[in-house]
Formats: structure tokens, C-alpha cells, sequence
């Protein structure tokens, strides 16, 4: 056999793992982001805003995300403290902090929150990946500078997972923050995914490195490149980072923000490292003590109505079933986190009302 041909042969070779890698990275990959509509109500454990109508009051606003219409929501309209901006975690929607939203109009707080592309109320066929929730951010981050009743507030942010990602990165932007908090928060797009991907494929993810970055260039082009570590570095914003030791989704030792610490050089970064055994993981961190013992009752009841309908409970069952459930209760909040948080917002405001009485 002839160099040529064996050449020929090799080429031939990588060329089609080449293509069967492509197909691969995106099949996995758009199976990851896929959209995320509305759950059932009637089936979950979620707080509910027609519970929470009357008392916190909110206005339905729309903004354009890239060529998709997202949905906003404005709570505290009377607030003028400040305005902070809720970046929701991959999976869920605006609702699924409807705790943390009325905690923070409850401390005096506007809040503005939305779902992100592909989630929930908005638009979109799927969420497309983590770079899209800078994107979704900094859309709603621009619509907020031209609205009359929100631009001239001091705008903090707040965000879990996805949203905490994005909270740091959009940094990279012109926008003028005021702080931002960031739980859960994931430093750079090809950080978790290689993460991702190993629990999926083991070391074989390695190898499929080029296609997954290429993958995702054509998706996002330049956004891909961010990192919140370079992004908190560049603004000098003061940011709070806040991440649990038993983190599944976005490992503490791993993909995270906080384990990147000593690459930061911003002088106002503080960070929390939460590591109390049963409330350190992704989650939890949210839940009081009384919510979580509570979950785990809730759980253990459900497993056994699994057991006795041998897995496949009735429908009618199940309605009745979480129809008891006090949903208050099951997300009861972690009130020595959430005050640690409104804390540090305080000490933001304080800072930026300084900076304005400097300036004039």
C-alpha cells in the first residue's frame, strides 16, 4: 500500500470522526438546553403567584432578546431604593425565585425578573446553551435603561446557576452596576460543559473538546471566550459569590467562580463558602431548616404512594396529594443567607450613593 493511499486512508478516517463528532456534540448538547416550559401547578411543590397576587402586585412587561420576545416582570413598582434584576438558573423560569423576588420587595427592593429564552413564558425552542443567559441578561439590562420608571435607579444583580453565570459575565458590557451576587455561579461556558460532558462520556469528552468549542462559537461567536473571573476583574463591580461545598450541578472544586478565587484581583469581591452538611449543595442553600425537614417528609410520603400504584400513581391521586402540601412551608427561605445577601446590597448602596455625592 502506497504512502498516498494510506494517506488518503487517514484523512478519510478523520474526517469522518470528524462529522460523527459534530453529530454527537450536538445531539448531547441540545438535549442539555432544550426549552423549559411552565410545570403543572397542580404537581409540584413550587410557590404559586396567584398565592402571592394580591400582596405583591406585577406588571407584565416585553422585551427582545436576539429575534425572541422575553417576559418581564416588575414587582415593587413604589420601591425606590434600588432595582435588582433576578437571572433565573437553566431549567426553571422568573417563577421559580418567586420566594427570593418577595423577599427582596419586601426589604424595600424593586425587582425586575424575566425568563430567559426557551424559558417558561418567553420565546424560544430551546435555551441554547449558557452563554444565551449573558445575552438574555444584557437584553434585559438595555430594555431596563430605556424604561422611565426603572433608569433611574441603582441596578443590582442577583443570580443562581445559569443566572449567576450571567450575572458576572455580563460585566464584560457597559452597563452601570451597582453589585451583583452570584450563588452557584459558573466561570466560563466551556468549563461546564467539559464538566458536564465527563459525568456523560468520561475522558472521551477531552477528545471532543474542538467540536463542543466550534459547536458553541457558531452559536454565541465572541460570548463564548467569556469568564466571569476576567469579566469581575474588569469592572471593579463589588460582588458577592456565594457556592456549597456539595455542589452536583456545578462543582465547588470545579467549573465554579469561588474556585477561582485566587485569579481574582477586583478588591471588592467577597465571598461565602457554605458548608453545612445537608444545605450545601445547589439548591438547598435556599431552604430553611423546617423547609428542608419538611421536603424530605413530603418525599418519603410521595415514595410510598410510588410503591403502593407500583409507579405509575393515578393522575387525580396525585393532584390530591400536593393539593395538601403548604407550599410556603416547603420553601420556607434560609433567612440567615437571603439577610447576608440584602447585606451586602445595603453596603453596594451605600458605596454607589457616595459615588454620586463625590460626582457632584
Amino acid at each position: 500500500m502506497g504512502t498516498k493511499t494510506i494517506t488518503l486512508i487517514i484523512l478519510g478516517v478523520l474526517v469522518l470522526f470528524s462529522i460523527v463528532s459534530l453529530i454527537l456534540v450536538k445531539v448531547l448538547y441540545d438535549a442539555q438546553f432544550q426549552r423549559f416550559d411552565l410545570p403543572d401547578e397542580r404537581l409540584t411543590t413550587a410557590l404559586r403567584y396567584s398565592d402571592y397576587e394580591e400582596k405583591y402586585p406585577r406588571e407584565l412587561v416585553t422585551f427582545k432578546s436576539g429575534s425572541n420576545t422575553l417576559q418581564g416582570y416588575i414587582y415593587g413598582k413604589a420601591n425606590d431604593k434600588g432595582l435588582v434584576v433576578i437571572a433565573h438558573g437553566l431549567g426553571g423560569g422568573a417563577d421559580s425565585y418567586l420566594g427570593q423576588t418577595t423577599y427582596f420587595v419586601d426589604q424595600g427592593w424593586c425587582v425586575f425578573t424575566y425568563d430567559a429564552t426557551g424559558s417558561y413564558r418567553s420565546e424560544g425552542k430551546s435555551t441554547k446553551g449558557f452563554p444565551q443567559s449573558v445575552l438574555d441578561l444584557d437584553a434585559a439590562l438595555r430594555y431596563i435603561e430605556t424604561h422611565p420608571e426603572l433608569n433611574n435607579l441603582p441596578v443590582f444583580l442577583f443570580g443562581h446557576s445559569w443566572g449567576g453565570y450571567a450575572v458576572c459575565n455580563v460585566l464584560h458590557y457597559d452597563h452601570q452596576i451597582a453589585g451583583v451576587v452570584s450563588v452557584a455561579g459558573v466561570n466560563s461556558a466551556m468549563e461546564i460543559v467539559i464538566e458536564q460532558g465527563r459525568s456523560l462520556l468520561g475522558n472521551f469528552i477531552y477528545i471532543q473538546y474542538p467540536f463542543l468549542w466550534l459547536y458553541q462559537r457558531l452559536l454565541f461567536g465572541n460570548v463564548l471566550s467569556f469568564s466571569a473571573v476576567d469579566a469581575i476583574n474588569k469592572s471593579q463591580t463589588p460582588v458577592l459569590i456565594i457556592h456549597g461545598t456539595d455542589d452536583k450541578e456545578v462543582a465547588y472544586d470545579g467549573s465554579s467562580i469561588i474556585s477561582k478565587l485566587d485569579q481574582i484581583t477586583n478588591p471588592n469581591v467577597t465571598a461565602i463558602t457554605l458548608d453545612e452538611v445537608g444545605r450545601n449543595g445547589h439548591n438547598n442553600i435556599f431552604r430553611s431548616h423546617q423547609a428542608l425537614h419538611y421536603v424530605t417528609s413530603i418525599q418519603n410520603e410521595l415514595n410510598s404512594l410510588y410503591e403502593e400504584y407500583q409507579q405509575d400513581i393515578p393522575e387525580k391521586i396525585k393532584v390530591e396529594f400536593f393539593a395538601n402540601i403548604d407550599r410556603a412551608r416547603a420553601q420556607e427561605l434560609n433567612s440567615e443567607l437571603m439577610n447576608q445577601i440584602n447585606d451586602f446590597l445595603d453596603q453596594c448602596l451605600e458605596i454607589e450613593s457616595g459615588r454620586k455625592i463625590n460626582a457632584n
